[in-house]
């Protein structure tokens, strides 16, 4: 089987590997396709160091063609979308039920090889079966579907809600859809213009750009009050941030679901003055039902935000599309 192993920084070669017998607990699954994000590409330049050689890719579908002995809810032929992290389940953390903030939580395709290859064996239990209106397209969002849906859903939103989300990256436009399937309006905001009427496509019911004016004022416009109920950030800047806090209505929640790496300047008195609910929320812990049940439904819709497919032998000019501006998820499909 081939995969394409990062030998270096940005140096990847399509080599055979070889790919052994599913342990007792574990399916060995074919990928049919997988996505690119930011933090593969962070792999790739070098900026998040892992062990070499290393076989990226976290967010994958595939057939399961073969299983483990004690695996029992899965059979060969089985699509299905991986869950790519997994906790150690014994710590405090995990006990308490934060297994997404376990010291020790391993996600395939960083510490482990994942799934930019041909074939590849994972827990069955982070294994998911695809509903059959489902395609495997659609279903390789899964993964940062389930980062929104954990999002979204710790800001407690509420039918008839105004709601914000920063960013219309791939985050951002899953966020504009969740939000309009938990029954809130939605204001997109963004630096530059070039997703917005994708997002109103999507569901946004109105969209701004920051340069066009203040954001205080385009919140208290599209909520009829002293700013919106809900904000989600997802652009992972200081400046989502600082643009959140002024969106947010006093009283209101500010979900942050970036991961911004620069010092980040938050004005605490006007958070304390307002008693603005900052959450944070870090990747997902029981979501991937829901992620799966909100593409099945047609509630979010995945397909449009795919703009770029590369097969595995091409997948050099994969990770340079990520870096075209009209890019939003690029997808490596194995066949």
């Amino acid at each position: 089987m081939k995969a394409a192993v990062l030998l270096a920084p940005r140096t990847l070669a399509i080599e055979e590997t070889r790919v052994a017998d599913p342990a007792p607990d574990e399916v060995r699954v074919r990928v049919t396709a997988s996505g690119l994000c930011g933090t593969d590409y962070s792999i790739w330049t070098g900026a998040r160091p892992v062990s070499y050689p290393h076989v990226m890719g976290h967010e994958f579908v595939g057939r399961v063609t073969a299983a483990g002995d004690r695996v029992e809810r899965l059979a060969v032929g089985d699509r299905v979308v991986v869950e790519p992290n997994f906790s150690c389940g014994r710590c405090p953390l995990c006990r308490e039920g934060n297994k997404n903030l376990c010291l020790s939580r391993i996600t395939i395709g960083i510490q482990v090889n994942g799934g930019f290859a041909e074939e590849l064996c994972v827990p069955a239990r982070l294994s998911w079966k695809i509903p059959a209106a489902v395609t495997d397209l659609d279903a390789m969002q899964t993964e940062p579907l389930a980062v929104v849906v954990r999002a979204v859903d710790r800001g407690l939103p509420r039918a008839g809600e105004s709601a914000a989300v920063v960013g219309v990256g791939n985050l951002g436009l899953l966020a504009v859809q969740v939000l309009r399937a938990r029954g809130a309006r939605v204001l997109a905001v963004a630096r530059r213009a070039t997703r917005l009427e994708l997002a109103r496509s999507l569901g946004a019911d109105a969209v701004h750009v920051t340069a066009q004016g203040p954001l205080a004022t385009a919140a208290r416009e599209f909520s009829g009050r002293e700013g919106v109920d809900l904000v989600v950030e997802t652009a992972g800047t200081p400046e989502a941030v600082s643009h959140a806090l002024e969106l947010v209505r006093p009283g209101g929640r500010v979900v942050l679901t970036g991961l911004p790496h620069e010092p980040t300047a938050v004005a605490f008195f006007s958070v304390v003055q307002r008693e603005v609910t900052i959450t944070g929320s870090m990747i997902y812990q029981d979501e991937f039902p829901s992620a799966l049940a909100l593409v099945a439904s047609g509630h979010v819709k995945t397909a449009p935000l795919i703009t770029h497919r590369f097969p595995l032998a091409d997948i050099e000019a994969a990770f340079a599309a990520h870096r075209d501006p009209e890019s939003i998820k690029v997808a490596v499909v194995i066949r």
